[in-house]
């Protein structure tokens, strides 16, 4: 098969509704808008939502939840994230973000302490947990909070 035999399977392209083109042709006169009323003028319609003057659903469900907006936000890696890099690396946001295990910082990195680590790094993050601190260290790497 070629580019140029490519077709599409017959009733996959459905041909658009042409309205208030005459009587014959079914959608004439009333242009399928039925007679009078809002939704028959131009620029008629009710918005989104709006249910007749009842009280709207997104007004009727009770407000859940709380954001603080004090708030600090840490982007999260994990231990086993950082294998990807060479011994001896210095591992800093900045050099997170570049590699693609970060999309953002944020308001700081933190580094947890889940899987395995291979690498002999040196961290400078933000917030480091215990369990992530002792694997670093225990491969004779170092932990610098910046």
């Amino acid at each position: 098969m070629k580019l140029h035999e490519l077709k599409s399977p017959s009733g996959a392209n459905k041909r658009t509704k042409r309205i208030g083109r005459g009587i014959g042709s079914g959608h004439g006169k009333t242009s399928t808008k039925g007679h009078k009323g809002q939704k028959a003028r131009s620029g008629g319609g009710v918005r989104p939502g709006f249910e007749g003057g009842q009280m709207p659903l997104q007004r009727r469900i009770p407000k859940r939840g709380f954001t603080n907006i004090f708030g600090t936000r840490y982007a999260i890696v994990n231990v086993k994230d950082l294998n990807v890099f060479s011994d001896g690396t210095e591992v800093t946001p900045e050099v997170l973000k570049e590699n693609g295990i970060i999309k953002s910082i944020n308001d700081g990195v933190k580094v947890l302490g889940d899987g395995v680590l291979e690498r002999k790094l040196i961290l400078k993050v933000h917030k480091v947990s215990k369990q992530a601190a002792e694997k670093v260290t225990a491969l004779g790497g170092r932990v610098e909070v910046i």
